[in-house]
């Protein structure tokens, strides 16, 4: 083998070699931000879980829980009142009115379902006559699909959906009978997460073994008047530009809700 073979087959060994080198390189940089995108999208969705979770403990037992077992406890066992609330108006003399609120306690739902399921009612979009459910109990509908049908003066109308579930329940409302705007006709549930969720992890960082997300509960003054807070965040972002020193609201770690202002809101919303 002369010498313009042999550097032949060097140079295409070389250029092999470095054009792997350069895949490995390329397919490095996308697999690495695929993890980092699947792992923020696991931490959103716990975080939402989480604060789902605890505004229903705090509507229940009038404050925010930053222990991981209470607040587990309480998603697995806890109840959830079902609260009607009423006025009766008074006329009194000089028009004055006398407003009296009633507020009635109708049930108790398990916490888990409050939390994981969401409950969305169809109500009547005007007034007009009724003409019949595009539905039937049970099934499985989705935004835009067809709910029911009226006629408003000469003209049919069929209005969609705006929210999307399985029906559990249609009002007893004939063809032909009058409806008025507003009026309901059917309710539907969705779960906004997974049931079979595990629990024992709930306080557990996705994508990074041994750590927990940081939670605080406690309260502020404002204006004189003391005030339930709450923050959750990913104490170890997998993403190198979500640091605290950045400004960037949308750079900072993940988290919702605040240690200093009354909100709940995420910063990924």
């Amino acid at each position: 083998m002369n010498l313009t073979k042999i550097l032949t087959a060097v140079l295409l060994i070389a250029s092999i070699f470095l054009a792997y080198k350069l895949y490995r390189s390329v397919q490095g940089t996308i697999e690495e931000r695929e993890l980092i995108s699947s792992t923020e999208t696991a931490i959103i969705e716990k975080l939402k879980l989480i604060r789902e979770a605890e505004i229903v403990f705090h509507s229940v037992n009038g404050r925010y829980t930053a222990n991981w077992d209470s607040l587990t406890s309480f998603i697995e066992n806890g109840q959830v009142p079902i609260i009607q609330r009423r006025e009766i108006i008074t006329q009194k003399s000089y028009g004055v009115e006398d407003v009296q609120v009633i507020i009635d306690t109708l049930g108790f739902i398990p916490a888990k379902e409050r939390i994981y399921k969401k409950n969305y009612n169809v109500n009547a979009s005007d007034n007009g006559i009724f003409m019949g459910f595009k539905v039937s109990e049970g099934d499985r509908v989705i935004k835009n699909q067809k709910a029911y049908s009226i006629k408003v003066g000469d003209k049919l109308n069929e209005p969609p959906f705006q929210d999307q579930g399985t029906i559990t329940k249609l009002e007893p409302v004939n063809s032909g009978d009058e409806l008025k705007k507003g009026q309901p006709l059917m309710s539907l549930s969705e779960y906004i997460f997974d049931p079979n969720t595990d629990l024992t992890t709930l306080g557990d960082l996705p994508g990074q073994p041994g750590v927990k997300f940081e939670i605080f509960a406690g309260h502020v003054d404002k204006s004189g008047l003391k005030v339930d807070v709450i923050e959750v965040k990913d104490p170890k972002p997998v993403n190198p530009t979500r640091k605290e020193s950045n400004d960037a609201k949308n750079r900072k770690p993940l988290h919702f809700g605040s240690r200093f202002d009354v909100s709940t809101s995420g910063n990924w919303e």
